[in-house]
């Protein structure tokens, strides 16, 4: 069976946290429960099979197993000293909806026989809810944007990310998957194509810019300089 006809449990279960801080895997992790909670009512609404395909994931990659190539490198860069939090966090936001969000609408329509279009009010819903989870990120995780140094990398990093694009691909995904239902083959490429193209997108979110635990903050102002020059 491929990994686009498998479908994940409904029955969504809380996971107690498993790393250490800094870890760079914990770090959204952290910030998706603080949003999402550990509680799932509803196991087979698209929320919770959201939550089933993440949870899914990081327990395939801690027992050995196949771990989606979207969260590849994640796992490669989650002690890399250049790699800041926000970094991380939106990493793995972008995974969770590149790869988890689309198969969830996938199964979500396979468990009820029905096409996307009849799951728009429930996607809108969880992308109220992941766009909670972005806020937190920028709220919590980004350094104060009047103290970085317009130049710094990680400004614009973190612009470059829409997270509107990338629920939009993820709903275009999960309608050609759908629509491919006939021609397992097909869908089964597509979606590891589309898992491919997800990875690309996180590994330039990790994009080492420097160490994470200094900063570059603009310098001072002073109020005069020895060459007389008039401050503004």
């Amino acid at each position: 069976m491929t990994q686009t006809e498998q479908s994940m449990e409904p029955a969504v279960r809380s996971r107690p946290h498993r790393w250490p801080p800094g870890d760079g895997i914990g770090v959204f992790h952290d910030v998706r429960g603080a949003v999402v909670g550990a509680e799932h009512r509803g196991g087979g609404s698209l929320e919770a099979r959201l939550a089933e395909r993440y949870l899914a994931a990081l327990d395939a990659a801690e027992a050995g197993g196949r771990t989606p190539e979207c969260r590849r490198p994640l796992f490669q860069y989650r002690h890399h000293p250049g790699v800041r939090p926000v970094q991380f966090a939106l990493a793995g936001l972008h995974a969770h909806i590149a790869h988890d969000l689309a198969l969830a609408v996938v199964d979500t329509c396979r468990a009820r026989d029905c096409e996307p279009a009849a799951l728009e009010g429930e996607f809108e819903r969880v992308g109220d809810l992941l766009t909670l989870l972005e806020e937190r990120v920028h709220d919590e995780l980004m350094p104060d944007p009047d103290r970085l140094r317009i130049t710094d990398p990680l400004t614009h990093l973190v612009s470059s990310w829409s997270l509107e694009r990338a629920r939009e691909a993820a709903w275009s995904a999960a309608r050609v998957l759908c629509h491919l239902r006939g021609s397992p083959a097909l869908a089964e490429e597509f979606r590891e194509r589309t898992e491919a193209g997800a990875g690309l997108v996180v590994r330039f979110l990790l994009t080492p810019a420097a160490d994470a635990r200094a900063p570059v903050w603009l310098p001072a102002q002073s109020s005069g300089s020895s060459t007389g020059a008039i401050s503004s």
